[in-house]
């Protein structure tokens, strides 16, 4: 904790119980995100940044929250984004009245402020409406303090964040409990509130008007047409929320959320709120699949800076703004159901050899649009050096587990060696064509099996969704090892049209763990590459459908139960969601 008092939250907060992780929406600037459920209630929201703390923390059983809501309990709710963007209008429908709520973080954003807009209307009837503000610091551990109440701005603070909130100057602040208010509005009125959260006092005006007038155009200028790719939608969709997770430097965090579990009671929940750097080339290579757009020069831009900077050492993943991801711990919370609190990620300290290949076909991809940079070609020798003296080691590999030699992650540096051989002239291309035969005779040694098929690892004959990714993005290594490959995985680890990563031993499919989302867009990425189009669109679609009302998906799906597992929303599902509408749109692709 930060901020605040030095108190922890005993139990779960009554007044914001769980739902069903397929029934949150995300609002996302960039900077910060925050969870909205479908009554209206935002139960989750760090600030100033991503990995801060959160101000409200209801989502895994802290304090904090902000709630707008119909006073008649007898409602049904709804929703949905305005197309290519995270802008979201909820609706709430009464026995006698139609309400609707638009709700954004507001663009552009500042790193050191957030201003999130609420704008209430009701489109038939006469509502009343329940306000309940109630920002709780330090992952409500703490309070705002110095509240009072000037020109109908409510203000309060602690040391480090200052809070304001335009709108509601009738609303009365209780002890120890926040604001609370009721607006009644007739049919055709409209009622803004403006929360403003910041470091430092700030003194400007909160004219909502004029906050949704250039949020709307950050957003226009934010996400291109998608009118020719396939499912143009949902690829709009992916843009938004790419753009809605990448910070102004550059850097993209894998989700907006910590700790929402993968499986119940298991212990598999992490903290997803830092930027991973194959998670961000993944991002990179998706929208360079499309063409030039400035989310592949932030990836250039910040995977470049993280490798000139470490090198050999260069972390798995940061915070936004470059730094080391601390290590896990526990905030003492209840939890989401199932699951328990984490801030930290261990991850951030593992070596993964696969992140210097992404690196490089990003690189590349980025050289196609005339968008490699200096410090890019720079970053993209260290890599090459990096690869030279490191490929040998054992590493934690895609799925960041125990270091071994895992087939992946050569297959991946060769694919990327491969692709900037086609980039770097003269004795540059020379060397990552030489090394790239190297990693590949001896991985072909270690790891290629005589059934014509790459086996998971070097000491592992299971099959392995993450072979897929290298097939995926069109490198070939000869011996028709990619078709093998393909129909042992989908021979062992397909169920229901959704795709499994690797087989847990004792347990059936879905026991384990869910089906990944990353793996069936994958896996329709490769079987279009192998010239299959149709059943390339059946797992195209049939992975698309793993998604909640408000079109987000989540790590990990639970097939039987049609849920949501893990943190969301997954960048790196909605990048390679994305990365097939865009090729498989493409039929020129094809072999």
């Amino acid at each position: 904790m930060k901020d605040g008092d030095d108190q922890r939250t005993a139990a779960p907060d009554p007044s914001c119980p769980p739902w069903a992780l397929r029934e949150y929406a995300v609002l996302a600037d960039g900077e910060r995100g925050a969870v909205l459920d479908p009554r209206g209630r935002i139960v989750w929201l760090c600030a100033p940044r991503w990995h801060d703390d959160a101000v409200f923390a209801a989502l895994i059983g802290g304090a904090g929250h902000f709630n707008v809501e119909p006073a008649d309990p007898w409602h049904v709710w709804g929703g949905s984004y305005e197309e290519g963007t995270l802008i979201r209008t909820s609706r709430w429908v009464t026995s006698d009245c139609v309400i609707e709520c638009r709700e954004a973080l507001a663009l552009p954003a500042r790193t050191d402020r957030l201003v999130l807009l609420r704008r209430m209307r009701v489109k038939r009837g006469e509502a009343r409406l329940c306000l309940d503000l109630d920002p709780r610091p330090g992952f409500g551990g703490g309070r705002m303090r110095e509240t009072r109440r000037e020109h109908g701005v409510w203000t309060a603070g602690t040391e480090r964040l200052r809070m304001r909130l335009a709108g509601a100057p009738e609303a009365v602040w209780r002890a120890g409990g926040g604001l609370c208010g009721e607006f009644r509005l007739r049919e055709g009125e409209t009622h803004d509130l403006v929360l403003e959260l910041a470091e430092g006092r700030e003194t400007g005006p909160l004219d909502a008007d004029a906050l949704w007038r250039s949020t709307e155009r950050e957003w226009r200028r934010a996400v291109p047409d998608c009118s020719r790719l396939v499912a143009p939608r949902d690829a709009r969709h992916a843009y938004a929320v790419l753009r809605g997770l990448t910070s102004v430097s550059g850097g993209m965090v894998a989700a907006a959320t910590t700790s929402l579990p993968e499986r119940a009671n298991s212990g598999r929940n992490y903290d997803y709120r830092y930027a991973w750097l194959r998670d961000q080339c993944y991002a990179g290579l998706a929208v360079a699949a499309h063409g030039p757009h400035p989310l592949v020069d932030d990836a250039v831009r910040f995977v470049a800076e993280r490798i000139l900077e470490d090198g050999d050492k260069v972390r798995p993943a940061y915070t936004v703004d470059g730094l080391p991801v601390g290590g896990e711990r526990s905030l003492r919370l209840p939890g989401y159901p199932g699951g328990t609190d984490h801030v930290g990620n261990d991850a951030g300290t593992q070596f993964q050899l696969d992140t210097f290949g992404e690196a490089l076909q990003l690189f590349a991809a980025a050289a196609a649009h005339d968008r490699l940079t200096k410090d890019a070609e720079r970053a993209a020798a260290v890599a090459v050096d990096a690869v030279e003296r490191q490929w040998l080691k054992p590493d934690a590999g895609l799925w960041e587990l125990e270091d071994r030699w895992w087939t992946h992650s050569r297959l991946s540096v060769v694919c990327g060696l491969r692709r900037m051989a086609e980039v770097l002239p003269g004795a540059a291309g020379q060397r990552c064509t030489a090394l790239a035969d190297t990693v590949l005779r001896e991985t072909r040694r270690r790891c290629l099996g005589a059934h014509g098929r790459w086996r998971r690892a070097a000491d592992d004959d299971g099959p392995e969704a993450a072979l897929l990714v290298p097939m995926a993005r069109g490198c070939a290594f000869g011996d028709d090892d990619g078709a093998a490959t393909r129909a042992h995985v989908e021979s062992r680890l397909a169920e229901d049209g959704y795709l499994y990563r690797f087989e847990h031993p004792g347990e059936p499919l879905g026991d384990a763990e869910g089906a990944f989302l990353l793996c069936g867009f994958t896996m329709a990425l490769a079987t279009h590459r192998a010239g299959d189009r149709t059943n390339a669109f059946r797992w195209f679609e049939r992975t698309r459908a793993a998604c909640g009302p408000p079109g987000l998906f989540a790590e990990e799906y639970d097939v039987r139960q049609r849920q949501l597992r893990g943190n969301l929303p997954q960048a790196f599902v909605h990048a390679m969601m994305l990365e097939c509408a865009v090729r498989l749109a493409d039929e020129s692709a094809l072999p």
